[in-house]
């Protein structure tokens, strides 16, 4: 029986980084992976890789130069007639980034020595070390990481065949643009994938069962999202339905939904997308074989550093609580990877950054406004548009703003909000301010390149005191 140090279950981003850093720790480690190519080949990556953070992001990219070169271009003094797109080699490119990056994972393993288990990883039983089956193959090892991910939810009564009524593995592979394409869910998924068609052409029209937009986000951040989505670019989005009825006929499919003012509405799509949020992976793990406990979700129940109620059993990533984020997971994985090598791993929850991938981005760190009001919190707020921004005008991407809320006593960095060009760059010296228990004051005192987006940063550090300079 092959023995290891660490067994890592499931190769997505939380997976991969804690079996690399494992194995650089001195850990003798393996890590088992499902995850199979439409052509039937092992991968590793999980879904960021191959079905989600990175081919979203190529296919973003391919659509907005391709709107740029429509619209943007001609500010610029460039205009360009019979501009075309074919969808095969966006698709191609997307799905060669895809081969580049997971190839480069067996690589990264290869080079650390970590050994690569090709199948699903199931738990057997525990005890003084842990038996998990991999392919019919029973493999022995003192720590056991599980990092399974998560998959799409899926609605009652509404089956995906992702040709039709599709998540996000099928949204990401239309053989052709649709005319008319329904979303179901106005989050973070269904807002980048509705994004991505209406560009190329569809149009798109998301349903949001929640009355309000964006409701994670800084109430502002989401007013100015709303305001560019709906009135600059044209996404059809409408909040509070209450869906009834999802036919799919040979060609359309029809979603019957109730608006928020009580009205029937009966609405055909050629395609649907379903974004409803993500459950945790734990079908099949063998939970139940070991005594494993899941919470009402299907989640594991672990504590702040990961460990499950089994000794030397810890989860990370999407299948256990917090924000379902790919560098979440990543440094729970290097967090657990030290902590069984002895050393004292940590993560702070406080401080990790969120990104929308649309046009313009959204990205935030910390506590919202709205937040602080609840809570009663004394704080002061700083906002800087990148309108006054002579690289953005420079650029012709001058909407959205920077918006920093301090505390009103000590001046300490609360939170970070930003909607605009790049601002999934600019948001990680907010995360690096907070990490660091900066002041407002000490990012209004750092010098910015000039010109540069980051200056907003500086400008709304500084407009926290009432003193920007620019605006």
């Amino acid at each position: 029986m092959k023995s290891f140090d660490v067994l890592v279950i499931g190769a997505g981003p939380a997976g991969y980084i804690a079996a690399i850093r494992c194995a650089q720790l001195g850990l003798s480690t393996a890590c088992a992976e499902q995850w199979k190519t439409p052509k039937g080949d092992f991968v590793l990556g999980g879904t960021c890789l191959n079905v989600g953070c990175i081919p979203s992001k190529a296919l973003l990219e391919s659509s907005e130069n391709y709107e740029r070169v429509q619209h943007q271009f001609k500010a610029h003094g460039i205009t360009a007639t019979g501009v075309k797109f074919d969808l095969k080699t966006m698709l191609g490119r997307k799905d060669a980034i895809v081969g580049k990056m997971t190839g480069g994972i067996a690589g990264l393993f290869k080079k650390n020595k970590v050994t690569w288990l090709q199948g699903r990883g199931r738990l057997v039983s525990g005890g003084t070390t842990w038996k998990v089956e991999v392919s019919g193959e029973t493999v022995e090892a003192k720590n056991v990481i599980i990092a399974t991910g998560s998959k799409a939810r899926h609605l009652p009564g509404v089956p995906v065949d992702n040709k039709l009524v599709c998540d996000n593995e099928g949204a990401l592979a239309f053989d052709s643009v649709p005319e008319r394409l329904g979303v179901i869910g106005a989050g973070v998924i269904g807002l980048e994938l509705g994004s991505v068609w209406r560009r190329l052409g569809s149009k798109v029209k998301v349903l949001e069962a929640l009355p309000v937009f964006l409701g994670a986000a800084d109430e502002s951040v989401a007013q100015e999202a709303w305001r560019i989505f709906t009135r600059g670019q044209g996404l059809d989005i409408e909040l509070g339905v209450t869906l009834g009825k999802v036919t799919a006929g040979k060609k359309s499919v029809t979603v019957e939904y109730q608006t928020a003012d009580g009205k029937a509405v009966k609405a055909e799509f050629d395609r649907l997308i379903v974004s409803v949020g993500r459950v945790p992976n734990t079908e099949g793990l063998g939970a139940e074989n070991v005594s494993l406990k899941l919470d009402a979700r299907g989640f594991i129940e672990v504590d702040k550093n990961c460990r499950a109620a089994l000794p030397r059993l810890f989860a990370i990533g999407d299948v256990v609580r917090g924000p379902m984020l790919a560098h979440k997971g990543e440094d729970e994985g290097v967090m657990v990877a030290e902590i069984i090598a002895g050393q004292h791993g940590h993560v702070n929850y406080d401080a990790i950054p969120w990104v929308i991938y649309t046009a313009p981005e959204i990205a935030w760190v910390g506590k919202t406004e709205q937040q602080l009001k609840a809570e009663g919190a004394k704080y002061r707020a700083g906002r800087f548009p990148f309108a006054y921004n002579g690289r953005a005008l420079g650029r012709e991407e001058p909407e959205g703003f920077v918006k920093i809320l301090a505390d009103a006593e000590t001046d300490r960095i609360l939170g970070v909000h930003a909607v605009g060009s790049l601002a999934s760059e600019l948001i990680a010296e907010a995360v690096v301010a907070m990490e660091f228990g900066a002041s407002s004051e000490d990012i209004a005192r750092i010098c910015h390149a000039h010109p540069s987006m980051s200056e907003v940063m500086r400008e709304a550090a500084l407009a926290v005191d009432k003193r920007s300079l620019n605006g």
